[in-house]
């Protein structure tokens, strides 16, 4: 009963912040509201065990599968340089950094145990960068690569982690063993989610050719398909997040290939966006819960590192956090300048961004979840059954950053993205050549529809006013698909005599049919990218689910 009434308490808070975020004069972002509740709930005697294992299972897999699904896919491989320079360089150029940096400053931290830190303060969550620069008007391109640095780093950090977790508790480290294991998890973690997807997806095609699709079936699939990708690369001691996140990519590419019906993507796209706004909202939740008790303990943790008081604690706190934001738009800015140099060797033409470019993607790198659970599972004793040095200190520094990373990017994103489209050398997605691609994705969608209908109309029939009937309607669809194609006008009102009407739908299903068909081979043959894809798919999908009601009433 406690754990019902626990989850119950979970979800009623994670309703109320998101009204309280819309209700409130000032635009407070939802995470920190939902922190603010979870520390209400710890003061009104509501404590939640949090687990950091059990955490990573069922939290972190079904978010980095959906970010995975749903990026665009275009603009992650299209910008796959500085995504990994990002996601493994930065996590790197972070941990010896910062690890030293948090030595020096607090001595009392072993090197290993500051290492350690610092490896599970560098990846960036994707849930807080999205509900960070929800309201910030960042620059599309600027936005796909904080969406697949964030996808892909939490593997970087964890493992990273682990190896100064090693060295803590065995004194021991190795450079080149390191090296190894780093290459076999992460490119195991990849094998696995691309294998796991691809064997769930041809047993489930084959399984819907003989039985037919019923939504409800595949969308308790797709639920689960994160969850074996996490726990296969984890059986086999590989990287189960990264495995996850590449199930979700290449999830997509199965779909592709698949194509699941209008019903099974409208209900399924439903079920997740609940899922992803439920279990975002409890992990800030659970953030926050945790918070209280860490302050309180932060008086002896003062003590125990030589800080003397807890107000000197707070002050290592923000500056670790302003070295994480110095470091990262130091990583940025060099980045930017080699990579104009070696288009100047190459003889290419490149300007480097304006300076408030590069403090927006500094300011952008907010820490969540993966954070939270990995400082959380640090030992409680080293093998010889001595407590683990400055363990209470490095978890509060931890959620410390967490929420200094929350404010810092809700106060500082909406100033410096302000008017950021304006200033020159930013980039912007092409606005005339993403009409472009839209209105020629129409045009040939529209063109398969009137060759379908065509083939419909010679087809035998069952009586000759049911002859009549489908004749008139291929009329009217005649010449909404025409008007389509000449004006790009996709609108037309019901007829108003039922057995035209029934004719006319039945055609319309047939048509959206071969509309379907031409955009997944437009997709298919990259003649459009994701975000034309899916807005032309789900217009098809919402016009069909609409007949397909019309005719079931």
């Amino acid at each position: 009963m406690q754990i019902v009434t626990l989850v119950l308490m979970l979800l009623l808070a994670v309703v109320v912040s998101c009204f309280a975020s819309r209700l409130l004069p000032l635009k407070v972002p939802s995470p920190l509201l939902q922190m603010a509740i979870g520390a209400g709930f710890w003061y009104a005697g509501f404590e939640v065990g949090f687990q950091p294992h059990l955490f990573l299972l069922l939290f972190i897999p079904p978010l980095l599968f959906l970010d995975g699904w749903r990026i665009p896919k275009g603009a992650l491989f299209r910008d796959w340089r500085p995504i990994l320079a990002l996601a493994i360089g930065l996590v790197v150029f972070t941990v010896v950094g910062i690890g030293l940096f948090v030595h020096w400053l607090i001595p009392a931290v072993p090197l290993a145990v500051a290492f350690a830190l610092a490896a599970i303060l560098s990846p960036t969550d994707p849930v807080a960068v999205g509900a960070m620069t929800a309201t910030s008007p960042l620059p599309s391109r600027l936005m796909h690569i904080l969406e697949g640095e964030a996808l892909l780093n939490d593997a970087t950090g964890l493992v990273c982690f682990s190896f100064a977790l090693t060295a803590a508790l065995t004194g021991q480290f190795s450079l080149a063993s390191a090296s190894v294991s780093f290459a076999l998890v992460a490119g195991g973690g990849v094998v696995v989610g691309i294998v796991v997807t691809w064997a769930i997806g041809s047993l489930n095609r084959r399984l819907v050719r003989r039985t037919g699709e019923e939504p409800a079936t595949q969308i308790l699939i797709s639920l689960l398909m994160p969850f074996t990708a996490y726990l296969v690369a984890e059986h086999v001691h590989v990287s189960g997040i990264l495995a996850a996140a590449v199930a979700g990519i290449a999830m997509h590419y199965a779909e592709l290939a698949g194509r699941p019906g209008a019903a099974t993507r409208m209900q399924r796209n439903a079920v997740w966006d609940t899922v992803q706004a439920t279990l975002n909202g409890i992990i800030f939740v659970l953030l926050g819960q945790q918070l209280p008790h860490q302050l309180e303990r932060l008086p002896e943790a003062a003590v125990a590192t030589g800080a003397g008081t807890a107000l000197r604690l707070f002050g290592y706190l923000v500056a670790i956090t302003a070295a994480l934001v110095a470091l990262r738009f130091l990583w940025v800015w060099i980045s930017m300048h080699l990579t104009v140099l070696r288009a100047a060797r190459r003889g290419e033409t490149r300007t480097l961004p304006p300076t408030r470019l590069l403090v927006v993607t500094a300011t952008a790198g907010v820490r969540g979840a993966m954070t939270l659970a990995g400082v959380l599972t640090l030992p409680l004793t080293m093998p010889s059954g001595a407590p683990f040095p400055a363990r209470d200190v490095a978890i509060f520094i931890a959620m410390g950053v967490i929420v200094l990373s929350l404010l810092l990017a809700s106060v500082a994103l909406p100033i410096l993205t302000r008017e950021l489209h304006g200033l020159p050398g930013v980039a912007r997605e092409s606005i005339v050549g993403r009409r472009s691609s839209e209105a020629t994705a129409r045009v040939a969608a529209a063109e398969a529809a009137l060759r379908r209908i065509d083939q419909a109309l010679a087809e035998p029939v069952a009586t000759p006013a049911a002859g009549i009937a489908r004749a008139e309607a291929a009329l009217h669809l005649f010449e909404a698909y025409r008007r389509r194609i000449d004006y790009g006008d996709a609108h037309e009102d019901a007829n108003a005599a039922r057995a035209v009407a029934d004719a006319e739908r039945e055609l319309r299903l047939y048509a959206l049919s071969a509309e379907r068909d031409e955009l997944y081979r437009l997709r298919m043959d990259r003649g459009i990218d994701d975000d034309v894809h899916g807005r032309l798919l789900r217009e098809i999908d919402l016009v069909e689910a609409s007949l397909s009601s019309a005719d079931a009433h």
